[in-house]
């Protein structure tokens, strides 16, 4: 598989739901990738690329960010709450606000820093206890937190359980946005990102795909 190939996958998807290939973004997961293949991604073009962790990415995007312009860096993992400052210096979006302490420190820097990235609500679709993620039952609420804390809240993200038919997850996550009055939906990874393109995914998160299979991490 290669970059073409999602692409191309991409727009076919989007194309036979009746919509406009552009208006599904490819995040490019390059989380745990050496440095040369995410450069040579690069090179071809993409800009838009997901990290898992704000201390890989902090070592990893500055140096390509002064070499390749437009860099549309996405934070698509855990945050806590001590890294918040740096991801928000470093990304241009954020898709794991997922708890209320979260949501308060980004708000209190982003009066201080006078920006903030692009927000997406992580929502727990299986009821997960082992994932991150707002409960469906609460999601509403918590949206309507975030936005009294002035956050730019664009969608919502969420991570199906591996053992069960994603489409009904992607299909949840996207009730829960059109009542909410949200247009952004980041959901589908390499395995399943057509199914969620035809339930309205605006990002897909693609990463051993493109880039092939990851190196492991190293022992922290």
């Amino acid at each position: 598989m290669s970059l073409q190939d999602i692409s191309a996958r991409i727009a076919k998807a989007a194309q036979d739901a009746g919509r406009d290939a552009d208006s599904v973004k490819l995040i490019a997961v390059s989380k745990v990738q050496p440095n040369e293949r995410v450069e040579a991604v690069l090179e071809q073009g993409h800009r838009c690329f997901g990290e898992n962790r704000v201390q890989e990415a902090a070592g990893k995007w500055p140096d390509f960010m002064q070499r390749f312009s437009d860099i549309d860096l996405h934070l698509i993992g855990p945050l806590q709450t001590n890294k918040a400052r740096q991801a928000m210096e470093l990304c241009h979006a954020i898709h794991s606000v997922d708890r209320p302490k979260l949501a308060k420190t980004l708000a209190r820097l982003a009066q201080e820093m006078g920006h903030c990235p692009d927000l997406f609500i992580q929502v727990n679709t299986g009821e997960e206890p082992q994932k991150a993620g707002i409960l469906p039952l609460e999601a509403d609420d918590f949206i309507a937190e975030c936005r009294a804390l002035d956050l730019p809240i664009k969608g919502l993200m969420c991570i199906p359980p591996v053992e069960e038919e994603p489409a009904l997850h992607f299909a949840l996550l996207a009730r829960i946005a059109a009542r909410n009055g949200l247009e952004g939906l980041s959901m589908g990874m390499s395995s399943d990102f057509e199914r969620a393109i035809a339930l309205g995914a605006t990002h897909v998160r693609v990463g051993s795909a493109i880039f092939g299979e990851r190196v492991k991490a190293p022992a922290q």
